[in-house]
């Protein structure tokens, strides 16, 4: 690896860090996002085992309990990664963003992550949660695999949200898109309800999502069996979304550009 190759990989990796870290300060003292990041995951495992709770069944709970757990990370990421860039609009830094001298991906990718960061939160309050409250201890075969299955539903879905994010940068009201995903997003990943049981035309919705890959490796590492198949195909479709926002911010931003329509404020 050549000098000038060195010198512009540790100025991404700085300029990621950096803008990672801001962010992640950013949104720990937002009071909506807090709000969301603390009560949300509560409320969901509260209605999910309230229902499940019902039947009974030891095995009906730990289902729902590692659903509910994964949900308040999705909720996170959606609603608020849908409307990064109307945020950014409404505070008259769109501008600022687009005409920086680097990919506006570069920004976007670090603010996502900062977002999943918060719904690894989620997870461990939601677990908490379910713990003090309802005496559900999850029953986990693998705790390495477990974590490494929460690590990549955080990643892949900070690489979906990036996607989200993107479609704002000329669309006004797309931000909602990520608010009218957030309870579908519940059934096509599979959190509460198994994906088999959907409509069979639903079923390729959920496999276009790397977070219904990313739960059931959750789910093969609680019960102990191996996650990595799953896991293969969460990372193959996040990075797949990833390469697909990459271009399509490209691409928007410049038609803008070149057609004088990139009316941000």
């Amino acid at each position: 690896m050549t000098t000038s190759v060195r010198t512009r990989l540790g100025a991404l990796l700085h300029q990621q860090a950096v803008c990672y870290r801001l962010q992640l300060r950013v949104l720990s003292t937002s009071l909506f996002d807090g709000l969301l990041a603390v009560f949300f995951p509560m409320m969901f495992a509260t209605a999910a085992l309230l229902v499940y709770r019902i039947k009974g069944d030891p095995e009906a709970m730990q289902y729902a309990g590692l659903g509910a757990a994964i949900m308040g990370m999705w909720t996170c990421q959606g609603v608020i990664a849908s409307s990064l860039l109307t945020r950014e609009r409404w505070a008259g830094t769109l501008e600022l963003l687009v005409a920086a001298p680097i990919p506006l991906a570069r920004v976007l990718v670090p603010i996502t992550m900062a977002l999943s960061t918060i719904g690894l939160y989620c997870v461990v309050a939601t677990i908490a949660w379910e713990r003090w409250v309802f005496d559900l201890p999850l029953e986990i075969a693998s705790w390495p695999l477990f974590v490494l299955s929460v690590l990549t539903a955080a990643l892949t879905l900070a690489l979906f949200g990036f996607f989200l994010s993107v479609t704002a940068v000329r669309y006004r009201t797309s931000w909602a898109l990520g608010a009218a995903l957030e309870y579908p997003g519940w059934l096509l990943c599979g959190f509460l309800v198994p994906v088999d049981l959907l409509p069979t035309w639903v079923h390729p919705l959920s496999w276009s999502i790397p977070t219904t890959w990313a739960m059931a490796a959750v789910r093969d590492s609680a019960n102990g069996v191996s996650p990595w198949g799953h896991l293969g195909l969460c990372v193959v479709i996040g990075l797949a979304y990833a390469a697909v926002a990459a271009y399509l911010g490209r691409r928007l931003v410049d038609s803008a550009r070149r057609h004088a329509t990139l009316a941000l404020t």
